[in-house]
């Protein structure tokens, strides 16, 4: 047998067909992520709470920090879906080097875009000394990694992810300095923060910044909080997850909602035991709703084992949930699903959508705006009016409306991808 081939799912499965239809459950799942994802957006530019940590159990409420919870699905449930969908790949006729070749070009194009297009929507400027990257940093760089991992057995890239996720907490008491490796690697890596990377060449700042003179060297800083481990190691566990999407239906679904139960389970024990996987132990409040609070405020950045867990083990049971026909539920799913088709479009419309709102607002309501020329983070309690920002209700109510407004848009360009077959649509 050829390992080269494209993947063909089995016979019972489905009946033999040249190009597998798209998995409505796969897309549903990404569109509900997608959806909570603009949800915590809407909340960083426009809540009259922006400016404080809302998972800081001592100053938050409890909508604020469900809200901000409850968005934690995103980011892990994309990256492992990503990984599922390039496997599933494989089954709509792409070569292993055909895979490897799309996920090294997508992931470099990713890391562009968020060096770029996606730095410039947050901020509504664009430094090219400055940059804090997001989601689709980790998104591109494991793309890369895993253009290499495809040639290797599934069960190899597979235990690569496993054992980067499950190990990775072992590096936690380490710093760059103890490893030796200059401090912004080790932030690209494994510690969150904004790091000088180096002195910028002299033609290349005057390339960039002051034409015709002689300039002083300048500083790139470079800020995550999506340091590459084990982001990696996610989308590698997704692309060996997507041999299980090959099963027949009915155990498919219950090997998901097996699986998804047993690592919410494992979530819960490990948690519970407050020895491995994660640096901030829980601890009992004043209260037993925050005392469940701080069960649930696991490290996001970079995210932890039982972060990990306590996110992939439900979003894997509600793909299990998921798979099934969609019956009366249909006209709810559909737009969901559209969604979930195009998360890259999605995500390059509603970040100015929402940042642009944010500005529109704060003109309308004060005749200025912190962030005509930044980002949220530039806004300082101190600063603005005491009335800065909207509530959470409105927060949720402006959400709707995004989600609403950028429907249409989605719709048609999800009609595109499904008629046309230009290899630049698969980019987006």
């Amino acid at each position: 047998m050829n390992d080269n081939a494209p993947l063909a799912a089995p016979a019972a499965a489905a009946p033999p067909a040249k190009t597998p239809p798209r998995m409505d459950a796969v897309d549903l799942l990404r569109g509900v992520v997608i959806m909570l994802m603009a949800l915590d957006h809407v909340r960083d530019f426009l809540s009259n709470r922006l400016y404080m940590d809302v998972t800081d159990l001592t100053i938050t409420t409890p909508g604020l920090f469900l809200t901000r919870w409850v968005t934690h699905y995103c980011a892990p449930t994309f990256i492992f879906l990503a990984g599922v969908g390039a496997f599933l790949s494989r089954t709509r006729g792409k070569s292993k080097a055909d895979l490897s070749w799309f996920l090294l070009t997508r992931g470099l194009w990713l890391v562009f875009l968020e060096l770029t297009v996606i730095r410039a929507s947050w901020w509504f400027n664009w430094d090219p000394l400055q940059h804090a990257v997001g989601v689709f940093w980790p998104i591109g760089w494991s793309m890369v990694v895993l253009a290499g991992l495809v040639f290797l057995p599934t069960w190899t890239v597979t235990t690569f992810g496993l054992v980067m996720i499950v190990g990775h907490n072992l590096l936690d008491t380490l710093t760059h300095d103890r490893l030796g490796v200059p401090a912004w690697v080790w932030t690209i890596l494994h510690e969150p923060g904004n790091k000088p990377v180096g002195a910028v060449p002299t033609w290349l700042w005057t390339l960039f910044q002051n034409p015709g003179e002689e300039t002083a060297p300048g500083i790139i800083t470079f800020g995550t909080g999506y340091c590459l481990i084990p982001w990696m190691g996610v989308m590698a566990v997704g692309y060996g997850f997507g041999r299980l999407l090959l099963l027949e239906p009915r155990v498919r679904r219950k090997t998901l909602l097996g699986l998804g139960a047993a690592l919410t389970a494992a979530f819960v024990l490990l948690r519970a035991a407050n020895v491995y996987g994660d640096p901030h132990p829980w601890s009992q409040q004043p209260d037993a709703m925050f005392t469940v609070f701080s069960f649930l405020n696991c490290t996001k950045y970079p995210p932890s084992l039982l972060y990990l867990l306590m996110t992939l083990g439900p979003a894997i049971f509600a793909l299990g949930l998921f798979d099934r026909p969609l019956g009366l539920l249909e006209p709810l799913a559909r737009p969901i699903i559209t969604f979930g088709r195009v998360p890259l479009f999605f995500y390059l419309l509603h970040i100015p959508l929402i940042h642009g709102a944010a500005v529109l607002c704060d003109y309308l309501r004060f005749g200025w705006s912190p962030q005509a020329n930044g980002g949220p983070w530039d806004v300082k309690p101190d600063a603005v009016p005491s009335d800065y920002g909207i509530s959470l209700p409105m927060v949720y109510l402006v959400w709707v409306g995004v989600l609403l407004v950028l429907y249409l848009p989605c719709r048609w360009f999800a009609e595109v991808k499904r008629r046309r077959r230009e290899a630049w649509l698969s980019y987006f």
